[in-house]
């Protein structure tokens, strides 16, 4: 199967096939001629299988072979595409860019953390897509700077994580003013009771395409766990960077604390890190971003809402330093390695504190996870469970160490081009439509 026989224009094809990407990914094959079919669709896949282009390609396509409706000089806003936080936002609009680049159609995308003045402005002349984040979105719904009246195509991207971030209000404000007849696309990287739903109330009749078994875990990713004291987790963690010579290591901590400590403990060891997560500045989460993506930094340390869009080809490695609170954040957290095909090493540093976590991640994935005491980190067989803090400055009554989920996202290259496309690059907080190379534009991601 090849991107043009489902059906797709040349141009788009064209791009594709520039990029890099031949065949298309499972996701893809499927969810590509159900858009292109006009109908609603519910869409879940694991991620890193190619979500984004099983969207962005299709709506670029129907876009672009249909007629806008007429509105005077200025472009109306007919696809509006949004998600949980700023840097995935930007990455999906890399994607249209990156898809659409022999397209007579513009795109742009808003969110928070930047100045609203550049938006309103790129607003008033019009755009054919716009992404975004709820919270920019009804920012400028409520200032009137923008027109959603000719909405055609609406896409929920990663519905589950913004639902979960308690974006539901704020996505019902933004549906009582689009278009009643539209086409809906609602893409999840599970399918919760709560997201079957939201599709219950939203979609109408829609195709459902789940293309891996439910919060199932990539095969291709080496997973083990390393038993370790609480206290002793970052000495072991520099420990395996150093022995195991880890050029790339992506690690997920619990809290915005305990990421910004991490990376000073870290570093003075002699390991570059970088800490993003939601109290950071748009630019500084930019620049880790890149830093990393270029291999200039060596440890990228996040809390749990940078699993959904950090998108690394070849990425090799993840820890878990601490484990998630939410067992399904296991599965987006290694999620990040293993992209498309190619293999990658899942590795949790588990303290007494969490070992019911385990036994809920155990049951969630359907398999027990092997392992592995490391020399010289041997844990104490007489310490005692402590109880966890699940949340930033709040207490919590799991087992396990560490603190709540902080709230930041990354963005970075797709997947490997023989699997085909998968999300675009992130970053960019400029403010520019584009006709052939566009900036992107910022906003808020609440």
């Amino acid at each position: 199967m090849s991107f043009s026989e489902l059906g797709l224009s040349e141009a788009i094809v064209r791009a594709v096939t520039e990029h890099g990407y031949t065949t298309p990914t499972p996701i893809q094959t499927q969810a590509i001629p159900a858009v292109l079919a006009g109908g609603d669709l519910l869409a879940g896949a694991q991620t890193g299988t190619g979500k984004t282009a099983g969207f962005t390609l299709p709506v670029l396509h129907r876009l672009s072979t249909s007629a806008t409706n007429p509105t005077g000089s200025q472009r109306p806003i007919r696809a509006l595409v949004l998600t949980p936080t700023r840097e995935l936002a930007a990455q999906v609009e890399e994607s249209v860019r990156l898809y659409g680049k022999y397209l007579k159609l513009t795109s742009a995308v808003i969110f928070g953390g930047v100045g609203i003045n550049p938006q309103i402005k790129l607003l008033k002349h019009g755009v054919d897509i716009l992404v975004c984040t709820p919270g920019r979105l009804l920012d400028h719904m409520q200032q009137g700077t923008v027109n959603l009246n000719h909405v055609e195509i609406l896409i929920l991207d990663e519905a589950d994580r913004m639902l979960d971030m308690g974006f539901i209000r704020d996505i019902k404000k933004i549906l009582a003013v689009l278009p009643k007849k539209r086409q809906n696309l609602l893409f999840s990287a599970t399918f919760s009771d709560e997201i079957k739903i939201l599709a219950d109330n939203l979609l109408d009749s829609p195709a459902m395409i789940e293309v891996a078994r439910r919060n199932s875990t990539v095969e291709v990713i080496q997973q083990k766990i390393h038993p370790v004291d609480r206290d002793r987790k970052h000495p072991l963690l520099a420990h395996l960077i150093k022995a195991h010579q880890w050029s790339q290591v992506l690690v997920f901590t619990r809290t915005k604390h305990g990421a910004n400590k991490l990376v000073e403990q870290l570093e003075k060891d002699g390991i570059s890190g970088m800490a993003i997560h939601g109290n950071k500045s748009q630019s500084a989460r930019t620049r880790a971003l890149a830093e990393f993506k270029d291999g200039s930094l060596q440890v990228l340390v996040a809390t749990d809402i940078a699993a959904r869009g950090i998108d690394i080809d070849q990425l090799p490695h993840v820890v878990n330093y601490d484990l998630p609170n939410v067992p399904e954040d296991y599965v987006h957290r290694i999620g990040r390695t293993g992209r498309a095909g190619a293999t990658g090493e899942a590795v949790s540093l588990v303290c007494v504190d969490e070992h019911q976590m385990l036994k809920d991640i155990e049951k969630l994935i359907k398999r027990e996870l092997p392992k592995e005491v490391v020399a010289g980190f041997e844990p104490d067989p007489n310490a005692r469970a402590q109880p966890i803090q699940l949340r930033s400055g709040g207490g919590g009554n799991r087992g396990g160490g560490g603190g709540g989920r902080g709230r930041s996202q990354g963005a970075a290259p797709g997947s490997k081009p023989s699997q085909g496309p998968s999300r675009g690059h992130g970053g960019g907080t400029g403010a520019q439509a584009r006709p052939a190379t566009p900036r992107r534009s910022g906003g808020r991601g609440r």
